[in-house]
């Protein structure tokens, strides 16, 4: 495996690794919050359950918007690799054609005198 495999793997800007950061420091930071409000609570049992309630609630919904981000870093990229491909695929393509058309017209005065040669 050379170089560039090994820095594109461990590439810190790639979306896999900003959402998989993302949704474990917030389950770490929730669980942390959540432990230390238990332990800190000046309040009856009720009053906690209810606040831990709430609370998961909104670390719901945050752990979706966080999800619904890092799907959507990740399908820009994936849009922004694949029009990319393509257009290379396209630029090569072009390249292909006028290498053929060049070569074609190279050898064309060639194959004229071979034919008439041999037609006589």
């Amino acid at each position: 495996m050379n170089d560039t495999n090994l820095e594109m793997q461990h590439d810190n800007n790639n979306p896999g690794y900003l959402v998989a950061g993302l949704v474990l420091g917030g389950l770490l930071g929730a669980l942390v919050g959540a432990l230390v409000m238990l332990l800190l609570a000046p309040q009856s049992g009720t009053k906690t359950r209810k606040q831990i309630r709430r609370k998961a609630r909104d670390m719901g919904k945050q752990y979706t918007k966080t999800m619904e981000s890092g799907a959507n870093q990740v399908r820009d990229k994936a849009h922004h690799v694949t029009t990319s491909i393509h257009d290379r695929a396209e630029d090569l393509q072009q390249r292909g054609q006028e290498a053929v058309e060049e070569q074609r017209e190279r050898w064309s005065p060639v194959v004229e005198a071979g034919r008439t040669a041999v037609n006589g």
